[in-house]
């Protein structure tokens, strides 16, 4: 990467969330011949830091909610880092955020001022070449060693244009923006939205009244959201929901959207279509494509078929499922499974600065190995079954905590679960779930009664032996489940004790 990487092309950063500074920079960095880089806002001052010396950003602009975080980033630099400077973004609708803004100024020099400041009829720097890098995203759970994920102006066009022949999205469409900006720069979209003479409406923060709200005022088209979207308006009661000002495209990926859910939110009259991408992809590189003769099946089914991540997208040269330790294909029988490899046009260039990384990562004949295991079915269409530090080998056998999740959000009290291996003694490692119960339930299940359930419909191997209760499960702020702390907890209970279920 450090041959990629020049600096003819200084690094522009921003944290902000879904405003329209964040949408315009989209455009704005890149046409300035500089590389832009989106920091997840979720993020910690420590882990910022991180990246705004690995990345070497010259300039970053901020919310106004967000500078306090921004401070303590900087605080955290070293003395021989230069630091960069610190534009901040104004806006109107939020309370005191002008005034922390002036102060925070230096010299004046806000977001909205540089606007007035610029040169109406500047001519955009174009790229030397296509290859030219032109975003830089760090992948979810950056810590002191971090994934810089490097696109270039080619491999973002050409998924852009994917992406909008994929979901089919017409001239003029309304975009309702709950999927993060700086989440893989929102799958593209910004771009697309844009090429399609789209309205983008804007929402800093919401909740299911919220979303619900701007679709019925803005007569919103079409939006994006990984799976916890989906839930959350599945789940909301009755007082939060307005009617929909017809059919809303829902785009979800991100993580294996239950069956379930997608039932749910379908019968509220959602048109749900479901894909996999990665940061490494810069968005969709399969697409659970539909068959006509799909929509004569049973609900339910047609659910289970939509839960699949689908075949490759036009763009991507090719898919396929390999035994990792022989290279080969896996059978086409939707059981055997092994890992998601892809090549094609809008793969990464690479990891910034992370020669041995991109070289595991991005074979030399083109193939990334995506770490997401996964199987082939017969006709083709691949389905995850986890990634791979996910599997569960629970006395020789592997379980798929997507598939034991997928089983627990069919529940009727289960808002949200999460599967992570619990140390055994004796199994090696057994099932343990994380729980949260929707809001109203009348009489929640005990957790022995959820172990019962889910015994009642799998493999007693695969099933439960361990059920925690929680309000909420802790998620990124790109609606992903973290993971790794629910292991921290599970690998904190300890064996539970000589079972022999």
């Amino acid at each position: 990467m450090a041959s990629i990487r020049s600096h003819s092309h200084p690094e522009v950063s921003v944290l902000a969330p879904n405003v329209p500074a964040m949408y315009e920079m989209h455009f704005g960095v890149p046409m300035s011949g500089a590389v832009l880089n989106t920091i997840n806002l979720r993020l910690d001052a420590r882990t910022i830091s991180v990246l705004l010396r690995h990345s070497g950003s010259k300039l970053i602009f901020v919310d106004p909610q967000s500078l306090p975080l921004l401070y303590d980033a900087l605080c955290l630099l070293p003395h021989s880092h230069q630091p960069p400077r610190v534009v901040p973004i104004e806006d109107p609708y939020e309370e005191n955020a002008n005034s922390s803004v002036l102060s925070a100024a230096v010299g004046g020099l806000t977001y909205e001022k540089l606007i007035e400041m610029g040169d109406p009829e500047f001519k955009w720097v174009r790229p030397k070449s296509e290859w030219d890098p032109m975003v830089l995203n760090y992948t979810s759970g950056t810590t002191s060693a971090p994934k810089g994920v490097v696109h270039c102006h080619r491999g973002l066009y050409i998924v852009t244009v994917d992406s909008l022949i994929d979901w089919s999205v017409p001239k003029r469409p309304v975009y309702l923006w709950t999927l993060p900006m700086f989440h893989a720069n929102g799958w593209s979209y910004p771009w697309g939205i844009a090429a399609a003479g789209g309205t983008n409406v804007c929402l800093r923060r919401f909740d299911a009244a919220t979303i619900y709200a701007a679709l019925a005022t803005h007569r919103v088209t079409h939006m994006c959201g990984a799976p916890v979207v989906l839930n959350m308006l599945a789940n909301a009661p009755d007082s939060a929901r307005k009617p929909l000002p017809g059919t809303v495209r829902i785009l979800t990926a991100g993580a294996p959207p239950p069956a379930a859910v997608l039932h749910r939110v379908e019968a509220l009259g959602f048109s749900v279509g479901h894909g996999y991408g990665l940061t490494e992809t810069g968005g969709m590189a399969l697409s659970c494509a539909w068959k006509v003769e799909w929509d004569r099946l049973p609900a339910a089914e047609r659910a289970r078929l939509k839960a699949r991540q689908g075949v490759r997208t036009l763009a991507m040269t090719d898919i396929d499922v390999i035994d990792r330790a022989t290279g080969r294909s896996v059978r086409r029988d939707g059981a055997t499974m092994g890992e998601i490899v892809l090549r094609g046009g809008y793969v990464m260039l690479g990891y910034l600065k992370d020669e041995e990384g991109t070289s595991r990562a991005v074979r030399p004949d083109g193939w990334f190995y995506t770490g997401d295991v996964g199987v082939m079915h017969s006709d083709g269409y691949v389905e995850i079954k986890d990634r791979s530090k996910d599997v569960i080998i629970s006395g020789g056998e592997n379980v798929s905590s997507v598939e034991v999740e997928s089983v627990l959000y069919g529940h009727p009290a289960v808002n949200e679960a999460a599967v992570v291996a619990r140390p055994d003694d004796y199994w090696g490692e057994t099932t343990c779930a994380f729980v949260s119960m929707k809001e109203g339930v009348a009489a929640p299940p005990t957790e022995a009664e959820v172990i019962a359930w889910c015994r009642e419909r799998m493999p007693h191997y695969m099933a439960p032996k361990t059920v925690v209760l929680k309000p909420e499960l802790p998620k990124t702020s790109t609606g992903k489940v973290q993971k790794y702390l629910l292991r921290e907890m599970a690998k904190a209970m300890g064996s539970p004790g000589p079972s022999r279920m």
